[in-house]
């Protein structure tokens, strides 16, 4: 699920040299960097001044010569890996202007730590214009997602009490578990009917599993939020589905471009960029009004045979799912609860299934982590006797790996605020309200932040740093980092930070474990090639081609 909204400014990388000015590659000399090493200065020393703002470095002065310049140079796809080397080029902050967008770019723990200080009890990310004008002109609701305020924060509040909180999760953690162990079941019947021999019993087939890991996470979404199974592990999984997961696709696709246009006026000029994308936001609309609907009728016949307040998620009968338990709390209207169900579904599946991807691959071409989370997993899941979140407590290597693998391929490239206050960063002012974006890919694979960043290690993530930047925000605000650690912390932000974060990383989060810890106790992984991937980005980031990955039963 997407962990804020996910922006992302590139300039051509061989135009550089003609972009950046003096002034900001002596704005470089003073940042003292060596080597691309970058030194991490929060604030001035004694006796030194703080840089005025417009020191700050950057990529060009004019937006829309930056964008055409990027855009003819087809840079949208590697957003992140601009991000990466321009950080490399100009230090560890610096200002990005692309046709209507403005922002600072920083990926420094310390740094991050002092934005989200100043980030308010409203904490405010950039609004996505072009969701938010196809809200606008369909007359839709907007969810949490797109809201901003005091109306923001009442909405969020209700919406957290039935998917972050720890009663939340244990309601849904079983119905997760659920569609995990029949994903298996399938694969394992698939490999039976079709696998070559190994030995034995034993049956060994490479395949590219990335249309499997959508039909799951669209499969578990759905039960979670509608409370319904719909049957994709069938050999012939519906058309709907498929058109469904399409959508989703062709929304994220056209979003990037649009962030930088004016995107009322190509409404209104019916530009075809603007229709693909309004087209695919309708179909997810529409599949996601008429599960609500049904759903909706469902509990009405059951609510009047007597069955209101039956318990969630206990494994017998029908669960009500978070739809189902919004609408018999009635604390929303039923506008709003659409409207929130529709965003949660639209940000489920991609957002789910690619780090799943990512995460088998790494563990296939890594098989000496792969068999010590193994035989973690299967020691904690018989210590636990059918107890899916005791087991899941007792395997931190299995979050280990789901928080390796975001660190190394994030979702979304960036985390964005804007500060309520002035504040200071790397020794230059920034003004308030100001959008400041973390981005997380260069941050993920800074040796100044990770040592051996190219390292795929699940153990780096102890214990003591399970907590580290992923607060619920519910407190007062400015709390950010007040341990004095802000080096330790803010290092994990894929989904997000406090009470802006993803508001469906509860779910996301055990969807991508549960299927793991499912997937190692059956089946042995491995890759014919250790290459890295290629990535490429499309409002998340996706492998260029997906990685085809060899299951042996065990």
């Amino acid at each position: 699920m997407l962990s804020s909204a996910k922006l992302f400014h590139a300039a051509p990388t061989t135009s550089r040299t003609l972009c950046v000015s003096v002034a900001s590659l002596r704005a470089e000399e003073a940042l003292g960097l060596t080597h691309g090493g970058m030194v991490g200065r929060r604030k001035a020393g004694r006796g030194e001044r703080v840089r005025p703002f417009e020191e700050i470095p950057h990529t060009g002065s004019n937006g829309w010569v930056n964008l055409v310049r990027f855009w003819k140079a087809g840079k949208f796809s590697s957003m992140h890996k601009h991000m990466e080397e321009t950080f490399n080029t100009l230090g560890p902050i610096y200002r990005e202007h692309l046709g209507t967008l403005s922002t600072v770019n920083i990926l420094l723990p310390s740094d991050i730590g002092e934005l989200f200080r100043a980030e308010g009890f409203h904490p405010r990310r950039m609004t996505l214009e072009p969701w938010a004008t196809h809200r606008e002109t369909r007359q839709h609701c907007k969810g949490v997602f797109l809201k901003n305020g005091s109306e923001w924060r009442a909405d969020r509040l209700l919406l957290n009490r039935e998917v972050m909180i720890s009663a939340a999760v244990r309601r849904f953690l079983p119905l997760l578990d659920d569609v995990s162990r029949d994903f298996c079941r399938m694969l394992r019947t698939r490999l039976e009917a079709r696998g070559a021999v190994v030995e034995g019993d034993l049956r060994r087939m490479t395949l590219d599993p990335s249309p499997d890991l959508f039909r799951f996470a669209l499969e578990a979404s759905c039960h979670v939020l509608y409370g319904e199974r719909i049957g994709l592990f069938s050999s012939k999984p519906s058309r709907e589905a498929e058109q469904f997961i399409c959508a989703v696709e062709k929304m994220l696709a056209t979003t990037p471009p649009l962030l930088y246009l004016p995107s009322r006026l190509l409404h209104r000029l019916r530009a075809p960029l603007w229709t693909q994308h309004a087209t695919a936001w309708d179909y997810i609309f529409s599949h996601a009004q008429a599960r609500i609907e049904r759903g909706y009728e469902r509990l009405q016949s059951e609510w009047s045979g007597g069955a209101r307040g039956a318990v969630v998620g206990s494994g017998g009968g029908q669960c009500s799912g978070v739809l189902g338990q919004l609408l018999e709390k009635g604390q929303l209207s039923l506008e709003l609860i659409k409207a929130n169900i529709t965003e949660l579904m639209a940000g489920s599946v991609d957002t789910t299934a690619v780090p799943l991807q990512f995460a088998l691959f790494e563990l296939a071409r890594n098989p000496e982590v792969q068999e010590r989370v193994r035989e973690q997993v299967r020691s904690s899941w018989k210590r636990a006797a059918g107890d899916v979140h005791k087991a899941l407590q007792g395997a931190p290597l299995l979050k280990g790996t789901m928080r390796e693998t975001l660190r190394l391929y994030p979702v979304g490239i960036t985390v964005q605020r804007h500060p309520i206050r002035d504040i200071v960063l790397q020794n230059f002012h920034i003004p308030a309200e100001t959008l400041v974006q973390v981005c997380l890919y260069p941050l993920g694979r800074s040796s100044d932040v990770f040592p051996d960043p190219s390292r795929f290690d699940p153990s780096r993530w102890g214990r003591a740093e399970a907590g580290a930047g992923e607060g619920t925000g519910e407190g007062p605000p400015g709390q950010a980092g007040q341990d004095g650690q802000d080096g330790g912390a803010f290092r994990s932000l894929a989904f997000g930070f406090g009470a802006r974060q993803c508001v469906g990383r509860r779910i996301a989060e055990n969807e991508i474990q549960l299927l793991l810890a499912h997937i190692l106790q059956n089946f042995r992984l491995s890759v014919a090639s250790t290459d890295d991937l290629n990535t490429t980005y499309t409002f998340i980031l996706l492998p260029e081609r997906p990685p085809s990955i060899t299951f042996t039963t065990l």
